[in-house]
Order: structure tokens, then C-alpha cells, then sequence
């Protein structure tokens, strides 16, 4: 898709958004950014941040959802509302960080109904008490769709900040939980797939309900030793190629972590379980490097507060991203959720 425009009698193809796709839009747009002196985080990771002291560092970040895109069938006004804000503070999560408060943007089409509006506002505060962050205020405005975006503030100190950058070989891959539920959920809602009641609650719970994995991410920034990290909204492949280029490694998985309602979707419908672990997008996992020598303290940590914490693989030096099964290796290739195009 183009806008052509005639020009001095000459035609020049511009290309929409819908050609460029959100990376390359993110990429156009920091291009024409003044860059901040000394910046603490570069562009392209989870969160930003703006040194207070010496020590200390503020964390910022912003997340939006918008109706058409990111509300599928089903999903009630609260618990979209309460989406946006897991969306926000899972990044902080990925960082090890503390959200402390949140400021909601609302974009509302002018027929929205009185008892719509409290449901949106239920939603946001749930999300909010539930990680124990609170609204404090916010703007409002008349769009033509709905638009929920959150910023998340919270302070940490700099020597336990974890970035997408740290990464080194020899380090161990690791995820906070199994893939695949959502893309599973999100095909028996568009495609109007049937499946056995079981499997489908929990498919569906995992897109109406998904949860950002704060808990771990503290306590492993406590820990130490996580060289690495990100959210995986974007999709469990997107996410190990995001590391591989902020930290200048490769990934050689020997693990995949499916879950079993996905293997027996998959299998229902004749589908690649592997494809929807890897490909699909807002499971709000994290994906996370960890040195060797801390990796049975950070696993024994985890799974004592109730987490999961699996192994799936290395960091190589080789800046491939490959699964390896026996003797066979699989490129992991660069797709999964992108606004624009997916």
C-alpha cells in the first residue's frame, strides 16, 4: 500500500504504515529525537529512565491499547481495562523494578455509556490494587475508539537495574512460564474453533486474564546474577532476537516451553504446537539470561514464592537463534505480533 503523490511531474510512492510495520515506525521516529546526554537506557528496551542521584533512577513507561486492536471477542470492558495496566507493569517486571504509581490516559468514543465508563474504571484499578500500584491521575479526551494508555513510574537503584543488554555466552535462557495458551485462545475466538470445555477455560483464561510476573522480577533483581531480560508481549521469538541484538549473542534453545492444553489444541485441529509457542504474542512471560553460578539459587527462589522458572537453553557465541533437537537444528526465525502488520 502507497500514497503516490505527484510532484513536478514526477510520481513518488510513499509507503503507509501498513507497509513499514511498528519497528521500522519506532526506528523513523527516534531518527528525528534529540537524544538525551548521558542517557541511562538506550532506545529499544522495555522501560526508559532519568537518573535522580548517584544512586538512584527513575523508571518510566507507557503502554496503549486500543479497541479494534487489542480487545478480542469476548473480552469484557474490565478486563480489558485491567490488561492495560498488566501490559505496563509487566515491563517493569522484565526490569526488576517496582511500579510505585500510574498516570491513565483515556480516549472514550462519544456514545460510551455511563455504566461502561465505571466498568473501564474498575478494570484499571483492579489491575492497579493488584500489584499494589495506584492511579493517581490521568487526562481524558473524545476519540472515535477506545484508548486506554498507562504510564508506570517506579524508582530502583542503578547495580540492580536488568536491561536487554547483558547477556553473555555461556549464559543460561530462561522463562517464567510455558507458551502457546494465548495464540491457542486467540484462534478459538477469531476462527470460532470448538474445543473440549477443560482446555478451553484455560486457553480463554489466558487471554482475558493474563498477569505480568512482577513478583519474579523482584526477586531475582534482589538475587543478582540475571545479566538479561524482557517481556515477551511480542512473542517468544521476537523476544530472544530483541536480546540476541542488544546484547550481542546468540540462542541455542534445547527446550520448548509448550504448554500441554497447546500441545492437545494443536493436536485437534492438526496445527504446530511449536508455531504457537513461538509465534504468537501476549502471554507476558519473561524471558531472561542468568549467569551459571546464580542458576540454582534463582530457580530454588522462584519456585519457593510459587513461580516457574524453566531452562530452555544458552547464549552462544554464534548470533544465530536456533532450536536443536538431537543432532537437527531449527532456525528460530524474527516474527510474531507487530501493529501494522500482524
Amino acid at each position: 500500500m502507497s500514497v503516490i503523490l505527484l510532484f513536478m511531474g514526477v510520481e513518488r510512492i510513499l509507503p503507509k504504515a501498513s507497509g513499514i510495520g511498528e519497528r521500522k515506525i519506532i526506528e523513523l521516529l527516534i531518527q528525528n529525537f534529540n537524544q538525551m546526554p548521558e542517557m541511562v537506557i538506550p532506545f529499544g528496551d522495555d522501560v526508559s529512565a532519568v537518573s535522580i542521584d548517584k544512586t538512584q533512577l527513575a523508571i518510566l513507561k507507557t503502554d496503549m491499547l486500543v479497541g479494534k486492536t487489542d480487545i478480542p471477542p469476548g473480552m469484557t470492558l474490565w478486563q480489558a481495562a485491567r490488561k492495560a495496566v498488566i501490559m505496563t507493569i509487566s515491563d517493569l517486571a522484565s526490569k526488576g523494578v517496582k511500579p510505585i504509581a500510574l498516570l491513565i490516559a483515556l480516549g472514550l468514543p462519544r456514545e460510551t455509556s455511563r455504566v461502561n465508563i465505571e466498568e473501564i474504571a474498575k478494570g484499571l484499578n483492579a489491575g492497579a490494587q493488584e500489584y499494589d500500584v495506584y492511579i493517581i491521575g490521568g487526562d481524558t479526551g473524545e476519540t472515535s475508539d477506545l484508548i486506554i494508555c498507562c504510564v508506570a513510574f517506579g524508582i530502583t537503584v542503578k547495580n540492580k537495574l536488568i536491561t536487554r543488554s547483558g547477556a553473555k555466552v555461556g549464559d543460561i535462557l530462561a522463562v517464567t512460564g510455558f507458551f502457546g495458551k494465548t495464540g491457542a485462545g486467540l484462534k478459538i475466538l477469531i476462527d470460532g474453533l470448538k474445543v473440549p470445555p477443560k482446555i478451553r477455560k484455560e486457553l480463554l483464561k489466558a487471554v482475558y486474564l493474563p498477569k505480568a510476573h512482577l513478583k519474579e522480577g523482584l526477586i531475582l533483581a534482589n538475587l543478582g546474577g540475571v545479566s538479561a531480560s524482557i517481556d515477551s508481549s511480542d512473542g517468544l521469538a521476537i523476544s530472544l532476537h530483541e536480546l540476541r541484538k542488544m546484547s550481542n549473542v546468540g540462542f541455542t534453545l534445547t527446550k520448548l516451553p509448550i504448554s500441554p492444553e497447546t500441545f492437545e489444541f494443536a493436536k485437534l485441529y492438526g496445527l504446530k504446537p511449536e508455531e504457537l509457542a513461538l509465534y504468537s504474542g501476549e502471554e507476558y512471560e519473561l524471558v531472561l539470561t542468568i549467569t551459571p553460578k546464580k542458576w540454582k539459587s534463582a530457580k530454588s527462589i522462584v519456585e519457593e514464592m510459587g513461580g516457574t522458572l524453566i531452562a530452555i537453553g544458552k547464549a552462544t557465541e554464534n548470533k544465530e537463534i536456533c532450536f536443536q533437537k538431537e543432532a537437527v537444528y531449527s532456525e528460530i526465525l524474527y516474527k510474531g505480533w507487530e501493529h501494522f502488520r500482524s
